[in-house]
């Protein structure tokens, strides 16, 4: 270290000289008998020996010198840095020390709140980010069974055959299709998201669930708005699907449900039917002049077996006769009335699903604010 020193005071050896020389500029004043230096031991006592030996004696011992203060420089640096970073002589965490207000003023340290403050903040991070992660996996496997769902439909109708592709945008299976498709994604986005703690995807979900809260409050506003008007297109609806009864599957299967579960027949009355061609009087079939199965009062014979031929022949009985074997009103009414005994469940479920929504859209916002803070504080800290 003594040599290390030196060798910094005194970049080039032969540029020392004694500091008892009052002050004098020249190094090159010679010293006298009095200021001769003691012999040690790596003095030269060889008085013939050349002025170039000298030298590079005295060089190479400035080398070494300077090698040996390099390396403890070094491991000094070393050691600051394994302090810093909080690790022990073996690279393991130690416990933070004590550090007094002189430590502090010497040091630059940053501070940013108490401990207490930071593990609470990060338990619930944590706890914030489990749930975010357990309710988009919900929402994903339920998402991927109504995807499957739909999937299985179109397959199993042979929508995608020649013959019936071009018919697939009006295929009630696509709605299946296309929202489980959207809502599998988006929340497996969130799931991922969360889960790997990745402020890419958890910004694409906040954005995603934002413009679905965004189209669904739209499409409340437009409801209402068009409040007047839903019944009209209810109604065309119904109809188209009544025409289309015996040729698309799937809404003859929409169409027995609403039936059987409301109770009705029709659009606005059992007579509705004669719109179909194959229910219409004037068809061929045995099925002229009657109505589907799901019409009957009790289309089960002894409770165990379907009567497919119990509304046969009904649009012939008048009013009175018919009432005892078929539902007489149409199932618009029958969907007023269900709309109007459940609108406090209804409304209940949409808010429940709308606040749902925007709970994960501020837990993932949280969240992404919170790994930004963690990685400023570790820049910080490094």
């Amino acid at each position: 270290m003594r040599g290390y020193m030196a060798s910094v005071r005194s970049p080039f050896s032969w540029m020392k000289r004694n500091e008892s020389q009052n002050d004098e500029k020249s190094f090159l004043i010679p010293k006298g008998d009095g200021d001769k230096e003691p012999l040690g031991a790596n003095a030269y006592t060889d008085p013939g020996e050349s002025y170039e030996g000298r030298m590079q004696d005295q060089q190479s011992t400035s080398t070494h010198s300077d090698t040996e203060g390099q390396t403890e420089a070094r491991a000094s640096l070393f050691s600051r840095l394994i302090e810093r970073a909080g690790l022990g002589s073996r690279g393991r965490p130690k416990k933070p020390a004590l550090l007094d207000k002189t430590t502090l003023a010497s040091q630059d340290f940053v501070f940013f709140g108490p401990p207490q403050d930071h593990k609470h903040s990060s338990l619930t991070s944590r706890c914030l980010k489990y749930l975010l992660f357990s309710s988009n996996f919900i929402f994903t496997l339920l998402g991927l069974l109504a995807l499957a769902i739909g999937l299985w439909g179109l397959v199993d109708k042979e929508s995608f055959s020649q013959e019936k592709i071009g018919h697939i945008g009006t295929d009630p299976m696509l709605i299946f299709v296309t929202l489980g498709l959207v809502l599998s994604l988006l929340c497996l986005t969130g799931c991922v998201g969360a889960l790997r703690e990745n402020q890419c995807l958890l910004r694409t979900f906040s954005v995603g669930v934002l413009v679905l809260v965004t189209l669904q409050v739209l499409s409340s506003i437009v409801a209402y708005t068009l409040r007047n008007q839903i019944e009209g297109y209810l109604r065309s609806g119904m109809l188209t699907a009544l025409g289309r009864y015996q040729d698309d599957l799937d809404l003859r299967f929409i169409m027995d449900e609403i039936q059987i579960g409301l109770q009705c027949c029709g659009a606005d009355s059992y007579r509705d039917w004669e719109l179909n061609m194959y229910f219409n009087c004037s068809a061929p079939g045995v099925q002229a002049c009657g109505v589907p199965a799901s019409c009957c009062i009790d289309p089960l014979e002894n409770g165990t077996v379907w009567n497919s031929q119990c509304g046969l022949g009904a649009q012939l009985l008048d009013e009175f006769s018919a009432q005892s074997v078929i539902y007489l009103g149409g199932c618009l009414g029958g969907i007023s009335r269900w709309i109007r005994q459940h609108t406090g469940i209804t409304g209940m479920v949409g808010i429940v699903l709308l606040g749902v929504q925007i709970l994960s859209l501020f837990i993932a916002m949280h969240l992404v604010d919170d790994i930004q803070k963690s990685k400023t504080y570790l820049q910080a800290s490094m």
